[in-house]
Protein backbone atom coordinates (compact mmCIF):
# COMPACT_ATOMS: atom_id res chain seq x y z
CA UNK A 1 0.00 0.00 0.00
CA UNK A 2 1.23 3.58 -0.77
CA UNK A 3 0.35 6.59 1.54
CA UNK A 4 -1.35 9.00 -0.53
CA UNK A 5 -1.41 11.88 1.69
CA UNK A 6 -3.80 13.79 3.48
CA UNK A 7 -7.42 13.11 2.28
CA UNK A 8 -8.52 16.44 0.06
CA UNK A 9 -11.46 15.64 -2.15
CA UNK A 10 -13.01 12.12 -2.33
CA UNK A 11 -16.05 11.49 -4.15
CA UNK A 12 -17.57 14.82 -4.53
CA UNK A 13 -16.94 16.22 -1.09
CA UNK A 14 -13.91 18.42 0.22
CA UNK A 15 -12.52 17.52 2.82
CA UNK A 16 -10.48 20.41 5.28
CA UNK A 17 -7.85 19.58 8.07
CA UNK A 18 -7.15 21.98 10.73
CA UNK A 19 -5.46 20.74 14.44
CA UNK A 20 -8.98 21.24 15.54
CA UNK A 21 -11.02 19.06 13.32
CA UNK A 22 -12.24 18.44 9.90
CA UNK A 23 -14.62 19.90 6.99
CA UNK A 24 -16.51 17.92 4.87
CA UNK A 25 -18.10 20.20 2.26
CA UNK A 26 -19.60 20.18 -1.28
CA UNK A 27 -18.71 23.62 -2.73
CA UNK A 28 -17.67 22.84 -6.03
CA UNK A 29 -20.70 20.43 -6.36
CA UNK A 30 -22.88 23.59 -5.76
CA UNK A 31 -21.30 25.54 -8.33
CA UNK A 32 -21.70 22.85 -11.12
CA UNK A 33 -25.61 22.32 -9.65
CA UNK A 34 -25.79 26.66 -9.68
CA UNK A 35 -24.59 26.54 -13.14
CA UNK A 36 -26.22 23.80 -14.43
CA UNK A 37 -29.45 25.24 -13.80
CA UNK A 38 -28.35 28.47 -15.37
CA UNK A 39 -29.15 30.35 -12.03
CA UNK A 40 -27.00 33.56 -12.28
CA UNK A 41 -28.72 35.51 -9.79
CA UNK A 42 -27.70 35.98 -6.24
CA UNK A 43 -30.63 36.32 -4.55
CA UNK A 44 -30.69 34.17 -1.53
CA UNK A 45 -33.91 32.90 0.82
CA UNK A 46 -33.55 32.04 4.50
CA UNK A 47 -35.32 28.76 4.07
CA UNK A 48 -35.20 25.90 1.59
CA UNK A 49 -39.34 25.81 1.38
CA UNK A 50 -41.90 27.91 1.88
CA UNK A 51 -44.04 27.48 5.14
CA UNK A 52 -47.14 25.38 5.44
CA UNK A 53 -47.01 24.83 1.38
CA UNK A 54 -48.64 21.99 0.32
CA UNK A 55 -48.13 20.94 -3.28
CA UNK A 56 -50.10 18.23 -6.07
CA UNK A 57 -48.98 16.57 -8.83
CA UNK A 58 -51.61 18.89 -10.71
CA UNK A 59 -50.41 22.19 -9.35
CA UNK A 60 -49.06 24.59 -12.24
CA UNK A 61 -48.26 23.45 -15.82
CA UNK A 62 -46.23 20.58 -16.50
CA UNK A 63 -42.56 20.81 -17.81
CA UNK A 64 -42.01 20.57 -21.52
CA UNK A 65 -39.02 18.48 -20.89
CA UNK A 66 -38.76 17.88 -17.33
CA UNK A 67 -35.02 16.19 -17.78
CA UNK A 68 -33.21 19.29 -16.31
CA UNK A 69 -35.75 19.09 -13.32
CA UNK A 70 -35.00 15.28 -12.97
CA UNK A 71 -31.00 16.11 -12.73
CA UNK A 72 -31.13 19.19 -10.52
CA UNK A 73 -33.17 17.18 -8.22
CA UNK A 74 -31.30 14.20 -8.53
CA UNK A 75 -28.23 16.39 -7.54
CA UNK A 76 -29.69 18.02 -5.03
CA UNK A 77 -30.01 14.58 -3.52
CA UNK A 78 -26.20 13.95 -3.13
CA UNK A 79 -25.94 17.24 -1.74
CA UNK A 80 -28.05 16.63 1.42
CA UNK A 81 -25.31 14.25 2.96
CA UNK A 82 -23.41 17.74 3.43
CA UNK A 83 -26.16 19.73 3.49
CA UNK A 84 -28.75 18.21 5.66
CA UNK A 85 -31.08 21.40 6.39
CA UNK A 86 -32.29 20.98 2.96
CA UNK A 87 -33.30 17.31 2.99
CA UNK A 88 -36.78 17.65 3.70
CA UNK A 89 -37.24 20.06 0.83
CA UNK A 90 -35.33 18.00 -1.81
CA UNK A 91 -37.26 15.05 -0.51
CA UNK A 92 -40.81 16.87 -1.30
CA UNK A 93 -39.41 18.13 -4.95
CA UNK A 94 -38.02 14.25 -5.68
CA UNK A 95 -42.13 13.34 -5.02
CA UNK A 96 -42.57 15.26 -8.74
CA UNK A 97 -40.27 14.02 -10.97
CA UNK A 98 -42.45 11.46 -12.90
CA UNK A 99 -44.28 14.92 -14.03
CA UNK A 100 -42.94 18.01 -12.57
CA UNK A 101 -44.63 21.09 -12.97
CA UNK A 102 -43.92 24.96 -13.01
CA UNK A 103 -44.63 25.34 -9.34
CA UNK A 104 -42.49 22.63 -8.53
CA UNK A 105 -39.82 23.97 -10.59
CA UNK A 106 -40.12 26.96 -8.84
CA UNK A 107 -39.88 24.73 -5.43
CA UNK A 108 -36.68 23.61 -6.79
CA UNK A 109 -35.13 27.06 -7.65
CA UNK A 110 -36.22 28.00 -3.98
CA UNK A 111 -34.17 25.28 -2.48
CA UNK A 112 -30.72 26.40 -5.25
CA UNK A 113 -31.24 29.99 -4.27
CA UNK A 114 -30.60 28.49 -0.45
CA UNK A 115 -27.65 26.61 -0.87
CA UNK A 116 -24.13 28.35 -0.93
CA UNK A 117 -20.62 27.23 0.57
CA UNK A 118 -22.11 25.13 3.90
CA UNK A 119 -19.99 22.20 5.03
CA UNK A 120 -20.20 20.18 8.42
CA UNK A 121 -17.25 20.19 10.74
CA UNK A 122 -16.28 17.43 12.83
CA UNK A 123 -14.40 18.61 15.95
CA UNK A 124 -11.95 16.23 17.54
CA UNK A 125 -14.18 16.21 20.61
CA UNK A 126 -16.40 15.09 18.76
CA UNK A 127 -19.26 17.65 18.14
CA UNK A 128 -20.78 17.96 14.66
CA UNK A 129 -21.32 21.38 13.57
CA UNK A 130 -22.76 22.98 10.39
CA UNK A 131 -20.98 25.63 9.28
CA UNK A 132 -20.93 28.40 6.77
CA UNK A 133 -17.85 29.93 5.08
CA UNK A 134 -17.81 33.23 3.58
CA UNK A 135 -15.07 33.10 1.35
CA UNK A 136 -14.14 29.39 0.36
CA UNK A 137 -15.07 26.00 2.45
CA UNK A 138 -10.75 25.53 2.61
CA UNK A 139 -10.08 28.68 4.21
CA UNK A 140 -12.64 27.84 6.88
CA UNK A 141 -10.68 28.24 10.16
CA UNK A 142 -10.25 32.15 9.92
CA UNK A 143 -13.57 33.05 7.71
CA UNK A 144 -16.32 30.62 8.87
CA UNK A 145 -19.11 30.97 11.44
CA UNK A 146 -20.89 28.25 13.24
CA UNK A 147 -24.60 28.81 12.72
Amino acid sequence: MKDLGSLRYFLGIEVAFSPKGYLLSQSKYTADILERACLTDTRTVDTPCELNVQYSPSDGNPLSDPTLYRTIVGSLVYLTITRPDIAYAVHIVSQFVASPTTIHWAAVLRILRRISCYGIYYQRDCLVTLVTCRYGCFSFLSHSHVL
